[in-house]
């Protein structure tokens, strides 16, 4: 789990709500806060929920990410809840039914790429017993956590999603651009970039 989704003082014996401080970017969005508040920059070290957000990351590229969000139940439903090991048999036909489900990114280039991120996923297991023993050393297997005043202080890319975008390609995977490793990265808690004023900026604890 993430923040506290509010913060309470007594008064009285009377427990008195007061205004939660959250990154400037979540704004009045209940879903945004739910996800803002639960799960962004938490460390998360489950499989499954690190290839689910490498899919999602992938997904969102020319879309807002509340667009990815509104869909996440669906695309857990259009694609098994991510178990890369059911996406990597995934026939030519089952791939033109996913094109026509309105309740995810019907884009086919995006829709491929899962079924190769898979595969490319399995590999990299193979090879080092679990995929949050790979990802997380290009951060020296702890989360980095920046000390950011205001949101507009928040970088795209770093040195370390360099080198995550270039060895995730080099291994098959597809929409892992710098930009996208970044956001994956502030997803799954490698990073920490909830600004100084944010109720969350202490409050991660890994999934």
């Amino acid at each position: 789990m993430g923040c506290l989704a509010g913060e309470f003082s007594a008064l009285r014996g009377i427990e008195v709500v007061k205004q939660i401080k959250r990154c400037e970017w979540v704004g009045d969005n209940v879903l945004y806060q739910q996800y803002h508040d639960t799960e962004w920059g938490v460390p998360s070290y489950d499989d499954r929920h690190l290839f689910e957000m490498l899919i999602l990351e992938g997904a969102q590229a020319g879309l807002s990410w509340l667009t990815i969000l509104k869909k996440r139940e669906g695309y857990q439903k259009a694609f098994d809840n991510f178990e890369a090991e059911k996406i990597v048999k995934y026939s030519a036909k089952k791939v033109e039914r996913l094109l026509t489900n309105p309740q995810i990114v019907r884009n086919r280039l995006k829709v491929n790429a899962t079924v190769v991120n898979a595969q490319a996923f399995l590999d990299v297991i193979e090879e080092y017993k679990s995929f949050a023993d790979y990802i997380w050393q290009f951060v020296d297997n702890k989360p980095i956590v920046n000390k950011w005043k205001l949101v507009s202080e928040l970088p795209v890319t770093t040195k370390e999603s360099d080198a995550m975008s270039k060895d995730l390609k080099k291994r098959g995977f597809k929409f892992v651009g710098s930009t996208i490793c970044y956001a994956y990265m502030q997803a799954v808690g490698m990073v920490n970039d909830h600004t100084l004023d944010c109720c969350c900026y202490r409050a991660p604890i890994k999934r």
